[in-house]
Protein backbone atom coordinates (compact mmCIF):
# COMPACT_ATOMS: atom_id res chain seq x y z
CA UNK A 1 0.00 0.00 0.00
CA UNK A 2 1.18 3.74 -0.57
CA UNK A 3 2.63 3.15 -3.27
CA UNK A 4 5.47 4.91 -6.14
CA UNK A 5 3.35 8.04 -7.31
CA UNK A 6 6.02 8.74 -9.81
CA UNK A 7 8.22 6.64 -12.48
CA UNK A 8 11.32 5.60 -10.98
CA UNK A 9 14.20 6.75 -12.99
CA UNK A 10 17.71 6.26 -11.84
CA UNK A 11 21.17 4.90 -12.68
CA UNK A 12 22.12 2.19 -10.96
CA UNK A 13 25.20 2.38 -8.78
CA UNK A 14 27.09 -0.65 -7.45
CA UNK A 15 26.80 -1.53 -3.67
CA UNK A 16 28.95 -2.99 -1.35
CA UNK A 17 26.89 -4.00 1.75
CA UNK A 18 29.58 -3.13 4.27
CA UNK A 19 30.96 0.07 2.67
CA UNK A 20 30.23 3.37 4.19
CA UNK A 21 31.42 2.88 7.65
CA UNK A 22 30.82 6.59 9.46
CA UNK A 23 33.05 8.04 11.98
CA UNK A 24 33.10 7.29 15.62
CA UNK A 25 31.92 11.23 15.56
CA UNK A 26 28.53 10.14 14.14
CA UNK A 27 27.15 6.71 15.57
CA UNK A 28 23.68 8.11 14.95
CA UNK A 29 21.07 6.49 11.89
CA UNK A 30 17.91 8.13 10.13
CA UNK A 31 15.07 6.07 9.77
CA UNK A 32 12.70 6.68 7.03
CA UNK A 33 9.28 5.83 7.00
CA UNK A 34 5.04 7.03 6.59
CA UNK A 35 4.12 9.66 9.87
CA UNK A 36 1.43 6.94 11.25
CA UNK A 37 1.03 5.02 14.86
CA UNK A 38 3.06 1.52 13.88
CA UNK A 39 6.03 4.71 13.26
CA UNK A 40 6.12 6.03 16.55
CA UNK A 41 5.91 2.39 18.28
CA UNK A 42 9.11 1.46 16.63
CA UNK A 43 10.37 4.49 17.46
CA UNK A 44 9.47 3.82 21.35
CA UNK A 45 11.05 0.41 20.32
CA UNK A 46 14.35 1.48 18.89
CA UNK A 47 15.20 3.18 22.41
CA UNK A 48 15.75 -0.06 23.52
CA UNK A 49 18.21 -0.45 20.27
CA UNK A 50 19.92 2.44 21.73
CA UNK A 51 20.48 1.31 24.71
CA UNK A 52 22.47 -1.93 23.79
CA UNK A 53 24.17 -0.30 20.81
CA UNK A 54 24.62 3.02 21.82
CA UNK A 55 23.73 3.92 18.26
CA UNK A 56 21.39 7.19 18.79
CA UNK A 57 18.13 6.89 16.36
CA UNK A 58 16.55 10.04 14.18
CA UNK A 59 13.11 9.37 12.35
CA UNK A 60 11.99 10.95 9.29
CA UNK A 61 8.10 10.43 9.31
CA UNK A 62 6.27 11.45 6.34
CA UNK A 63 2.48 11.87 5.99
CA UNK A 64 1.10 9.31 3.54
CA UNK A 65 -0.33 12.08 1.12
CA UNK A 66 3.26 12.69 0.60
CA UNK A 67 5.29 9.61 1.51
CA UNK A 68 5.77 8.53 -1.72
CA UNK A 69 6.97 11.46 -3.20
CA UNK A 70 8.93 12.35 -0.61
CA UNK A 71 11.22 9.12 -0.75
CA UNK A 72 10.83 8.36 -4.73
CA UNK A 73 13.11 11.67 -5.13
CA UNK A 74 15.65 11.04 -2.35
CA UNK A 75 16.04 7.37 -3.50
CA UNK A 76 16.59 8.98 -7.20
CA UNK A 77 18.57 11.82 -6.40
CA UNK A 78 21.08 9.23 -4.17
CA UNK A 79 20.02 11.40 -1.74
CA UNK A 80 21.71 10.60 1.83
CA UNK A 81 18.78 11.15 4.74
CA UNK A 82 16.97 8.11 4.94
CA UNK A 83 20.13 5.32 6.14
CA UNK A 84 16.88 3.24 6.93
CA UNK A 85 13.87 3.19 4.55
CA UNK A 86 10.72 1.02 5.14
CA UNK A 87 9.36 1.23 1.93
CA UNK A 88 6.31 -0.27 -0.04
CA UNK A 89 6.31 -4.07 -1.25
CA UNK A 90 6.07 -2.22 -4.91
CA UNK A 91 9.34 -0.43 -3.97
CA UNK A 92 11.63 -3.14 -4.24
CA UNK A 93 11.56 -4.11 -8.35
CA UNK A 94 12.20 -0.50 -8.79
CA UNK A 95 14.89 -0.22 -5.71
CA UNK A 96 16.68 -3.34 -6.87
CA UNK A 97 16.82 -2.12 -10.37
CA UNK A 98 18.03 1.03 -10.16
CA UNK A 99 20.64 0.20 -7.03
CA UNK A 100 18.44 2.08 -4.09
CA UNK A 101 18.71 -0.90 -1.71
CA UNK A 102 21.25 -3.15 -0.51
CA UNK A 103 21.36 -6.48 -1.32
CA UNK A 104 21.32 -8.48 1.81
CA UNK A 105 22.18 -12.13 0.97
CA UNK A 106 25.24 -12.12 2.31
CA UNK A 107 24.75 -10.27 5.09
CA UNK A 108 21.47 -12.58 6.07
CA UNK A 109 24.25 -15.69 5.98
CA UNK A 110 26.72 -14.05 8.31
CA UNK A 111 24.47 -13.34 11.05
CA UNK A 112 22.25 -16.11 10.91
CA UNK A 113 19.15 -14.37 9.93
CA UNK A 114 16.78 -17.01 8.12
CA UNK A 115 14.26 -15.75 5.90
CA UNK A 116 12.84 -19.10 6.82
CA UNK A 117 11.82 -17.76 10.55
CA UNK A 118 9.70 -15.41 8.68
CA UNK A 119 5.81 -15.83 7.40
CA UNK A 120 6.33 -16.44 3.75
CA UNK A 121 4.08 -14.13 2.12
CA UNK A 122 5.58 -11.36 3.45
CA UNK A 123 9.38 -12.51 2.31
CA UNK A 124 7.56 -13.00 -0.93
CA UNK A 125 6.22 -9.34 -1.17
CA UNK A 126 8.45 -7.50 0.96
CA UNK A 127 12.09 -8.94 0.55
CA UNK A 128 12.65 -10.49 -2.77
CA UNK A 129 13.51 -9.52 -6.45
CA UNK A 130 12.69 -11.21 -8.82
CA UNK A 131 9.74 -12.51 -7.17
CA UNK A 132 10.35 -15.96 -5.93
CA UNK A 133 13.84 -16.22 -6.63
CA UNK A 134 16.37 -15.60 -3.12
CA UNK A 135 17.37 -12.26 -3.37
CA UNK A 136 16.69 -10.31 -0.88
CA UNK A 137 16.72 -6.29 -0.19
CA UNK A 138 14.69 -6.21 2.78
CA UNK A 139 13.73 -7.29 5.78
CA UNK A 140 9.85 -8.12 6.48
CA UNK A 141 9.15 -5.41 8.91
CA UNK A 142 5.41 -4.48 8.66
CA UNK A 143 3.06 -6.82 8.21
CA UNK A 144 -0.62 -5.55 6.85
CA UNK A 145 -3.59 -6.40 4.86
CA UNK A 146 -6.72 -4.96 4.04
CA UNK A 147 -9.35 -5.40 6.60
CA UNK A 148 -12.70 -4.33 7.92
CA UNK A 149 -14.07 -2.64 10.91
CA UNK A 150 -17.53 -2.72 11.82
CA UNK A 151 -19.76 -0.55 14.75
CA UNK A 152 -20.13 -3.86 16.78
CA UNK A 153 -22.65 -2.14 19.48
CA UNK A 154 -24.88 -0.43 16.14
CA UNK A 155 -24.71 -4.44 15.58
CA UNK A 156 -25.84 -5.20 18.67
CA UNK A 157 -29.21 -3.27 18.96
CA UNK A 158 -31.95 -5.70 19.36
CA UNK A 159 -34.46 -3.47 17.17
CA UNK A 160 -31.71 -3.41 14.59
CA UNK A 161 -31.19 -7.19 14.76
CA UNK A 162 -34.78 -7.75 14.97
CA UNK A 163 -35.94 -5.01 12.02
CA UNK A 164 -32.47 -6.58 10.17
CA UNK A 165 -33.63 -10.50 10.64
CA UNK A 166 -36.94 -9.51 9.06
CA UNK A 167 -35.61 -7.93 6.42
CA UNK A 168 -32.97 -10.18 4.75
CA UNK A 169 -34.06 -13.49 6.68
CA UNK A 170 -30.84 -14.22 8.98
CA UNK A 171 -28.74 -12.03 11.71
CA UNK A 172 -27.35 -9.28 11.61
CA UNK A 173 -23.36 -9.84 11.87
CA UNK A 174 -20.16 -8.78 9.96
CA UNK A 175 -20.45 -10.20 6.53
CA UNK A 176 -18.77 -13.29 5.18
CA UNK A 177 -19.69 -12.40 1.09
CA UNK A 178 -19.50 -9.52 -0.62
CA UNK A 179 -23.29 -10.35 -1.49
CA UNK A 180 -23.78 -10.20 2.61
CA UNK A 181 -22.01 -6.71 2.61
CA UNK A 182 -24.35 -4.95 0.82
CA UNK A 183 -27.08 -6.25 2.10
CA UNK A 184 -25.87 -4.49 5.50
CA UNK A 185 -24.13 -1.17 3.81
CA UNK A 186 -27.86 -0.66 2.07
CA UNK A 187 -29.65 -1.56 5.38
CA UNK A 188 -28.00 1.18 7.52
CA UNK A 189 -27.69 3.55 4.61
CA UNK A 190 -29.60 6.91 5.24
CA UNK A 191 -30.76 5.25 9.01
CA UNK A 192 -31.04 7.16 11.91
CA UNK A 193 -28.83 6.47 15.25
CA UNK A 194 -29.50 8.82 18.31
CA UNK A 195 -30.93 11.44 16.18
CA UNK A 196 -28.17 11.28 13.67
CA UNK A 197 -28.23 10.19 9.92
CA UNK A 198 -25.64 7.84 9.05
CA UNK A 199 -24.64 5.37 6.34
CA UNK A 200 -23.73 2.26 5.23
CA UNK A 201 -19.74 2.03 4.21
CA UNK A 202 -16.64 4.03 3.62
CA UNK A 203 -14.86 2.30 0.86
CA UNK A 204 -11.77 3.40 -1.45
CA UNK A 205 -12.20 6.16 -4.37
CA UNK A 206 -9.24 8.51 -4.24
CA UNK A 207 -8.08 8.38 -7.70
CA UNK A 208 -4.58 10.61 -7.07
CA UNK A 209 -2.42 8.05 -5.56
CA UNK A 210 -3.81 4.57 -5.63
CA UNK A 211 -6.98 4.69 -3.11
CA UNK A 212 -9.18 3.13 -5.14
CA UNK A 213 -7.09 0.40 -6.70
CA UNK A 214 -6.17 -0.73 -3.31
CA UNK A 215 -9.78 -1.03 -2.81
CA UNK A 216 -10.66 -2.51 -6.20
CA UNK A 217 -8.54 -5.18 -5.70
CA UNK A 218 -9.90 -6.36 -2.71
CA UNK A 219 -12.96 -6.99 -4.48
CA UNK A 220 -11.03 -8.56 -7.48
CA UNK A 221 -8.55 -10.90 -5.85
CA UNK A 222 -11.88 -11.82 -3.68
CA UNK A 223 -13.13 -13.42 -7.46
CA UNK A 224 -9.74 -14.95 -7.93
CA UNK A 225 -8.40 -12.18 -9.84
CA UNK A 226 -5.42 -12.97 -11.99
CA UNK A 227 -2.95 -10.28 -13.57
CA UNK A 228 -1.10 -11.94 -16.23
CA UNK A 229 -1.63 -15.65 -17.74
CA UNK A 230 0.59 -17.71 -15.15
CA UNK A 231 2.21 -19.48 -18.27
CA UNK A 232 2.66 -16.57 -20.73
CA UNK A 233 4.20 -13.91 -18.56
CA UNK A 234 2.67 -10.55 -19.43
CA UNK A 235 -0.15 -11.52 -21.08
CA UNK A 236 -3.27 -10.00 -19.79
CA UNK A 237 -6.24 -10.83 -22.30
CA UNK A 238 -8.81 -13.28 -20.51
CA UNK A 239 -7.47 -12.95 -17.16
CA UNK A 240 -7.24 -9.30 -16.09
CA UNK A 241 -10.91 -9.01 -17.80
CA UNK A 242 -12.30 -12.00 -17.29
CA UNK A 243 -15.72 -12.80 -16.52
CA UNK A 244 -14.92 -12.92 -12.97
CA UNK A 245 -13.03 -9.50 -13.20
CA UNK A 246 -15.81 -8.17 -14.78
CA UNK A 247 -17.89 -8.97 -12.18
CA UNK A 248 -15.83 -7.81 -9.02
CA UNK A 249 -15.26 -4.43 -10.52
CA UNK A 250 -19.48 -4.35 -10.94
CA UNK A 251 -20.08 -5.64 -7.44
CA UNK A 252 -17.55 -2.68 -6.24
CA UNK A 253 -19.36 -0.33 -8.05
CA UNK A 254 -23.02 -1.00 -6.44
CA UNK A 255 -21.70 -0.90 -2.95
CA UNK A 256 -20.13 2.38 -3.89
CA UNK A 257 -22.86 3.98 -5.21
CA UNK A 258 -25.28 2.36 -2.78
CA UNK A 259 -24.03 2.78 0.53
CA UNK A 260 -21.42 5.16 0.70
CA UNK A 261 -21.57 8.57 2.65
CA UNK A 262 -22.71 11.70 0.72
CA UNK A 263 -19.52 13.07 -1.06
CA UNK A 264 -16.79 10.17 -0.44
CA UNK A 265 -15.52 9.77 -4.02
CA UNK A 266 -12.41 10.40 -2.99
CA UNK A 267 -11.37 9.00 -0.54
CA UNK A 268 -8.54 6.81 1.28
CA UNK A 269 -7.16 5.96 4.45
CA UNK A 270 -7.69 8.88 6.69
CA UNK A 271 -10.99 9.57 4.78
CA UNK A 272 -12.29 6.23 5.94
CA UNK A 273 -10.90 6.83 9.69
CA UNK A 274 -12.54 9.74 9.58
CA UNK A 275 -15.91 8.51 8.39
CA UNK A 276 -15.70 5.94 10.99
CA UNK A 277 -14.62 7.76 14.55
CA UNK A 278 -17.05 10.66 13.50
CA UNK A 279 -20.46 7.88 13.65
CA UNK A 280 -21.07 8.40 10.15
CA UNK A 281 -20.99 4.63 9.03
CA UNK A 282 -21.11 1.40 10.46
CA UNK A 283 -19.01 -0.46 8.41
CA UNK A 284 -14.81 0.89 6.76
CA UNK A 285 -12.53 -0.63 4.98
CA UNK A 286 -8.93 -0.22 6.07
CA UNK A 287 -5.69 -1.11 6.45
CA UNK A 288 -4.84 -3.72 9.70
CA UNK A 289 -2.50 -1.40 10.73
CA UNK A 290 -4.81 0.95 11.72
CA UNK A 291 -6.65 -1.27 13.83
CA UNK A 292 -4.90 -0.96 17.37
CA UNK A 293 -5.34 3.18 16.94
CA UNK A 294 -9.04 2.27 16.89
CA UNK A 295 -9.30 0.05 19.24
CA UNK A 296 -7.88 3.51 21.74
CA UNK A 297 -10.12 5.59 20.36
CA UNK A 298 -12.04 7.28 22.56
CA UNK A 299 -15.26 7.34 20.27
CA UNK A 300 -15.14 4.08 18.36
CA UNK A 301 -12.92 2.24 20.91
CA UNK A 302 -13.29 -0.90 22.65
CA UNK A 303 -16.17 -2.69 22.33
CA UNK A 304 -17.59 -0.54 20.36
CA UNK A 305 -15.81 -1.66 17.30
CA UNK A 306 -15.76 -5.33 16.02
CA UNK A 307 -12.81 -6.18 13.01
CA UNK A 308 -13.36 -9.02 10.27
CA UNK A 309 -11.42 -10.35 7.52
CA UNK A 310 -12.24 -9.68 3.43
CA UNK A 311 -15.40 -10.86 2.57
CA UNK A 312 -15.54 -12.98 -0.46
CA UNK A 313 -17.04 -13.67 -3.63
CA UNK A 314 -15.69 -16.93 -5.01
CA UNK A 315 -12.41 -17.70 -2.99
CA UNK A 316 -11.35 -15.86 0.38
CA UNK A 317 -8.12 -13.52 -0.63
CA UNK A 318 -7.24 -9.77 0.90
CA UNK A 319 -5.09 -7.07 -0.75
CA UNK A 320 -1.86 -7.13 0.17
CA UNK A 321 -0.34 -3.56 2.39
CA UNK A 322 2.76 -4.00 4.40
CA UNK A 323 6.58 -2.75 4.17
CA UNK A 324 10.21 -4.20 4.55
CA UNK A 325 12.95 -2.22 5.75
CA UNK A 326 16.02 -1.71 3.88
CA UNK A 327 19.53 0.15 3.91
CA UNK A 328 19.79 2.22 1.60
CA UNK A 329 22.56 2.15 -0.90
CA UNK A 330 23.40 6.06 -0.51
CA UNK A 331 23.61 5.60 3.33
CA UNK A 332 27.60 6.67 4.39
CA UNK A 333 26.42 4.38 7.55
CA UNK A 334 25.21 1.15 6.04
CA UNK A 335 27.40 -0.87 8.78
CA UNK A 336 25.51 0.61 11.26
CA UNK A 337 22.34 0.28 9.43
CA UNK A 338 22.92 -3.39 9.22
CA UNK A 339 23.61 -3.78 13.04
CA UNK A 340 19.58 -2.18 13.10
CA UNK A 341 18.63 -4.85 11.18
CA UNK A 342 20.32 -7.57 13.73
CA UNK A 343 18.71 -6.32 16.42
CA UNK A 344 15.46 -6.26 14.76
CA UNK A 345 15.40 -9.11 13.53
CA UNK A 346 15.74 -10.88 16.89
CA UNK A 347 12.22 -12.83 18.25
CA UNK A 348 12.44 -10.75 21.42
CA UNK A 349 12.58 -7.75 19.92
CA UNK A 350 10.15 -8.19 17.51
CA UNK A 351 7.74 -9.90 20.16
CA UNK A 352 7.88 -6.60 21.62
CA UNK A 353 7.03 -4.80 18.55
CA UNK A 354 3.73 -6.18 18.51
CA UNK A 355 2.93 -5.71 21.73
CA UNK A 356 3.55 -2.06 21.18
CA UNK A 357 1.31 -1.55 18.51
CA UNK A 358 3.42 -2.75 15.16
CA UNK A 359 2.76 -5.63 13.28
CA UNK A 360 5.54 -8.72 13.54
CA UNK A 361 5.76 -10.92 10.23
CA UNK A 362 8.32 -12.94 12.34
CA UNK A 363 6.71 -16.67 13.00
CA UNK A 364 8.32 -16.56 17.02
CA UNK A 365 5.00 -14.20 17.09
CA UNK A 366 2.88 -15.00 14.54
CA UNK A 367 2.79 -19.26 15.83
CA UNK A 368 2.49 -18.57 19.44
CA UNK A 369 -0.18 -20.49 20.78
CA UNK A 370 -1.05 -17.18 22.43
CA UNK A 371 -1.30 -15.14 19.47
CA UNK A 372 -4.74 -15.19 17.74
CA UNK A 373 -5.94 -14.39 21.54
CA UNK A 374 -3.51 -11.55 22.00
CA UNK A 375 -6.14 -8.88 20.26
CA UNK A 376 -9.69 -8.93 18.70
CA UNK A 377 -7.98 -8.59 15.71
CA UNK A 378 -5.13 -10.45 15.27
CA UNK A 379 -6.67 -13.81 14.42
CA UNK A 380 -8.27 -12.11 11.41
CA UNK A 381 -5.16 -10.62 10.61
CA UNK A 382 -3.50 -14.37 10.48
CA UNK A 383 -6.29 -15.53 8.38
CA UNK A 384 -5.65 -12.10 5.77
CA UNK A 385 -2.16 -12.79 6.02
CA UNK A 386 -2.47 -16.40 4.29
CA UNK A 387 -4.05 -15.25 1.13
CA UNK A 388 -2.63 -11.79 0.41
CA UNK A 389 -2.20 -10.91 -3.39
CA UNK A 390 -0.39 -7.82 -4.40
CA UNK A 391 -0.37 -5.36 -7.10
CA UNK A 392 2.72 -5.43 -9.53
CA UNK A 393 6.08 -5.07 -8.27
CA UNK A 394 7.39 -4.44 -11.74
CA UNK A 395 10.47 -1.27 -12.11
CA UNK A 396 7.23 0.21 -13.77
CA UNK A 397 5.20 -0.09 -11.05
CA UNK A 398 4.56 3.52 -11.14
CA UNK A 399 3.03 3.58 -14.57
CA UNK A 400 1.00 0.91 -13.87
CA UNK A 401 -0.57 1.94 -11.33
CA UNK A 402 -1.61 5.18 -12.56
CA UNK A 403 -3.15 3.46 -15.59
CA UNK A 404 -5.22 1.47 -12.99
CA UNK A 405 -6.19 4.24 -10.96
CA UNK A 406 -7.55 6.14 -13.94
CA UNK A 407 -9.25 3.40 -15.66
CA UNK A 408 -11.26 1.97 -12.40
CA UNK A 409 -12.17 5.40 -10.91
CA UNK A 410 -13.58 6.89 -14.77
CA UNK A 411 -15.62 3.54 -14.56
CA UNK A 412 -16.57 3.30 -10.65
CA UNK A 413 -17.17 6.97 -9.75
CA UNK A 414 -17.04 8.93 -12.40
CA UNK A 415 -19.77 6.11 -14.56
CA UNK A 416 -17.55 6.36 -17.74
CA UNK A 417 -18.82 3.30 -19.69
CA UNK A 418 -18.93 -0.36 -18.61
CA UNK A 419 -16.64 -2.96 -16.49
CA UNK A 420 -15.81 -4.73 -19.29
CA UNK A 421 -14.75 -1.58 -21.12
CA UNK A 422 -12.51 -0.07 -18.34
CA UNK A 423 -10.81 -3.25 -17.94
CA UNK A 424 -9.92 -3.88 -21.95
CA UNK A 425 -8.32 -0.53 -21.51
CA UNK A 426 -6.27 -1.24 -19.19
CA UNK A 427 -4.93 -3.97 -20.58
CA UNK A 428 -4.34 -2.05 -23.24
CA UNK A 429 -2.47 0.57 -21.28
CA UNK A 430 -0.74 -2.04 -19.26
CA UNK A 431 0.12 -4.01 -22.65
CA UNK A 432 2.27 -0.58 -23.80
CA UNK A 433 4.07 -0.08 -20.63
CA UNK A 434 5.25 -3.49 -20.49
CA UNK A 435 6.23 -3.28 -24.59
CA UNK A 436 7.87 0.05 -23.66
CA UNK A 437 9.82 -2.08 -21.05
CA UNK A 438 10.85 -4.47 -23.21
CA UNK A 439 8.93 -7.37 -21.50
CA UNK A 440 6.46 -8.09 -24.39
Amino acid sequence: MRRFLKAAAAAALAVTAMAGTASAEDKSLTLCWAAWDPANALAELSKDFTAESGIQMKFEFVPWTSFADRFLNELNSGGKLCDLLIGDSQWIGGSATYGHYVKLNDFFAANNISMDDFLPATVYAYSTWPKGSENYWALPAMGDALGWVYRKDWFARPELREEFKKTYGRELEPPTTWAELKDIGTFFQGRQIDGKTVYGIAMYTERGSEGITMGVTGALYANGFQYEDPANPYHMEGFVNSPNAVQALEVYKDLYKCCTPPGHSNAYMVENLDAYRSGQVAIQMNWFAFFPGILKDENVGGDKSGFFVNPKMSVEASALGGQGISVVSYSDKKDLALEYIKWFAKPDVQKKWWALGGYSCHKAVLEDPGFASSAPFAADFLRAMSNVKDFWQEPTYAELLQAMQARIHDYVVADKGTAKEALDLLIKDWTQVFEDDGKL
